[in-house]
């Protein structure tokens, strides 16, 4: 008979999971998380362990490399991927990227590339052929690609190269032709791609400073990797792979994945409808902003929250302010009562200091673009972006500005910068909505405002003060509602 498993037992199966291979999972992934721990146990016996609370033991005692942990490793980690997946991520490598670290590199002709969380290895491969591609004399460079990852038994498939024909439902006729070897049912890649990556077991939370610092990357992929961790672990992560890439050399992280409150040392590049990250020079890195109002979803200070119709939820916490000479709740206070000339005089008259301040940079452009003044708000959010280059708020801004100055393409490009940066934040769902409206993208038109309508439903009530132009939930509401119905979408 199984022992009987606890919730207490599960919670603590949870908590090592997270201190031990660094992976989060939420409350609502408990029965996951029961289902692999009683797995386990049937594996092992009961003539290990008489009960769920001496596996734990035995399983907290046990190093990190052991073979219990690298068993969990593989019943754990998310395995799906295939070649080229995400091909605009490939097609801005392939124009942009490369290009630019060949040039970069012409005189070592090194090249550096890693795959962090390269499971059954598509995507380096796909790298390796990506820079054969791109250089026709590989023989006379230095080119080295590493895959890493937790799972063993997806390394050793990874090293088999060895696929099925759903694994290059991406990759074109050309290409499988020439770098494929059709063997039965699977296709195995040709050895002049296989020889171009290594493959080595690592656990990316893991620090090994000697690792890391050797690497002198230009290009690192680490796609779909950092949703698994939580936010202290994925700055680790980050911080690491910041350490092992060149001054100027790319980040690509996955769509979902943003590095938006994990560090300010990279810029954020918008190229071929995807969007990666480039390494900052060491003179170029500014130090991280303040708590501030450009935190999103930690989008404003307490003072303002107070001033909303309903207190936020957890996960949209609002942080307390920093300690400052002088505060903005008389500015605050205006902007609830919809005193925007009143706001916009009070922010002039803050001290020297303030006018650098991101919390008052982003209320000055939101009162400037209440007030139509376009022109200056624009200015004040390209200062604000100088500051924190992620702030969903100011790109927001950014594109109505654009709007209003007839440029629709920058206008689309800040409203989908924003989108990026916080995929809950409504109001660039809905201005992109009207925008394509316009344009007669109806399906593009139905498809933001739906999402908006949504998204206004659960949207902070301190950010439609802040972003709402004047207009209640339920305004916005309406106008969303009105707007697709005349796209024929569902309102």
């Amino acid at each position: 008979m199984m022992p009987v498993l606890g919730r207490p037992d599960i919670e603590q199966f949870q908590t090592l999971i997270s201190s031990h291979l660094g992976l989060q999972y939420e409350d609502g992934k408990l029965d996951y998380l029961a289902d692999v721990l009683c797995q386990r146990m049937l594996s092992l016996g009961r003539a290990r362990f008489e009960s769920y609370s001496a596996y734990l033991r035995h399983l907290n005692a046990s190093p990190k490399g052991s073979d219990e942990w690298r068993t969990l490793a593989e019943q754990l980690t998310v395995n799906e991927t295939f070649f080229f997946r995400n091909t605009d991520n490939f097609v801005a490598l392939t124009e942009i990227v490369l290009p630019e670290r060949i040039r970069a590199k012409a005189q070592t002709k090194q090249l550096r590339i890693l795959s962090a969380g390269c499971s059954s290895g598509d995507e380096p491969y796909s790298l390796a052929i990506m820079v054969r591609e791109a250089l026709p004399d590989l023989d006379a460079w230095d080119v080295k690609i590493i895959g890493i990852d937790i799972n063993p038994a997806i390394l050793l498939k990874a090293k088999q190269a060895r696929y099925s024909e759903w694994a290059l439902r991406a990759t074109s006729e050309d290409v499988q032709r020439r770098y494929f070897r059709a063997d039965g049912a699977d296709f195995v890649l040709v050895p002049e791609i296989q020889k171009m990556v290594r493959f080595e077991e690592r656990n990316l939370v893991d620090a090994d400073p000697l690792f890391w610092e050797s690497l002198e990357c230009d290009l690192v992929f680490c796609r779909n990797v950092l949703m698994y961790f939580s936010p202290e672990t994925a700055r680790g992560v980050v911080g690491r792979i910041s350490q092992a890439l060149l001054p100027r050399g790319y980040l690509f992280l996955g769509h979902a994945e943003t590095l938006r409150g994990i560090t300010p040392e990279f810029h954020l590049c918008h190229t071929h409808d995807t969007f990666y990250y480039q390494q900052r020079d060491a003179l170029d890195i500014d130090p991280p902003p303040i708590e501030s109002l450009s935190e999103v979803p930690r989008l404003l200070p307490k003072q303002l929250a107070s001033l909303a119709t309903h207190t936020p939820s957890v996960s949209q916490a609002i942080v307390t302010p920093p300690t400052r000479a002088w505060d903005l709740s008389l500015v605050l206070e205006a902007v609830r009562q919809e005193r925007f000339a009143d706001a916009l005089g009070l922010i002039g008259s803050l001290p020297a200091d303030a006018h650098e301040d991101p919390d008052a940079l982003l209320l000055r452009a939101v009162l400037l673009t209440n007030h139509g003044r376009t022109h200056e708000s624009e200015e004040v959010c390209r200062r604000l972006l100088a500051l924190d280059e992620l702030n969903a708020g100011a790109h927001y801004l950014m594109a109505l500005c654009r709007e209003h100055d007839g440029d629709t393409n920058r206008a689309i490009e800040h409203g989908l910068t924003a989108i990026y940066l916080d995929p809950g934040f409504a109001m660039p769902h809905l201005h992109l909505g009207i925008l394509a409206k316009r344009s007669g993208e109806t399906i593009s038109a139905q498809r933001e405002l739906g999402k908006a309508l949504v998204l206004l439903g659960s949207e902070d009530a301190s950010r439609i003060l802040l972003f709402g132009g004047g207009f209640s939930r339920d305004a916005l509401v309406q106008l969303c509602r009105t707007q697709l119905s005349a796209v024929g979408g569902a309102a």
